[in-house]
């Protein structure tokens, strides 16, 4: 058993928001369940796509959806371990209102010992009418990098004896 606590997005979000590019991005936590995330992109104008249009741009959404996926993994396993994205489908369906937020909730709905399969939605206020769909999969890290590469370091070692 791990001694790490429990995952908790809302928790988490403190930490995982105040600074890199989560935070650069302004990204919120929002709320969640036992499989979902819901995390908020705030407007702001340096993240508009079009410079005569006051839309978020494409990426920044993305971005929100990528964290808000992570984090939806994290919390239906309990547990914080790496994840990569390996598949991210974005499906736009229309642009985000202007200077609008858009929010991203994310449910992770399957997981196996090296996968996880998301699925979920983007909006700006009115989750009957997304401004994405997203789909993705990604890949599990379940073992400890630095434990692994001390194995290594020990067989390298044990195979260099000659114990005849």
């Amino acid at each position: 058993m791990s001694n790490q606590p429990k995952f908790d997005a809302g928790e988490a979000g403190k930490f995982f928001f105040r600074a890199g590019h989560t935070g650069w991005l302004g990204l919120e936590y929002v709320a969640h369940g036992q499989n979902w995330v819901e995390l908020k992109l705030p407007w702001r104008e340096d993240l508009i796509g079009e410079p005569d249009r006051h839309v978020l741009a494409s990426g920044p959404i993305v971005s929100l959806m990528d964290m808000a996926s992570g984090m939806s993994i994290w919390q239906t396993t309990g547990v914080f371990t790496p994840v990569a994205t390996l598949d991210l489908r974005v499906d736009y369906q229309r642009p985000a209102r202007e200077k609008s937020a858009v929010w991203g909730r994310v449910e992770c709905y399957r997981t196996t010992r090296s996968a996880a399969f998301v699925r979920g939605i983007a909006h700006d206020g009115d989750e009957a009418d997304p401004v994405a769909h997203v789909a993705g999969v990604f890949m599990q890290v379940s073992y400890d990098p630095k434990k692994r590469l001390e194995a290594q370091a020990e067989s390298a070692k044990t195979e260099g004896r000659d114990d005849d």
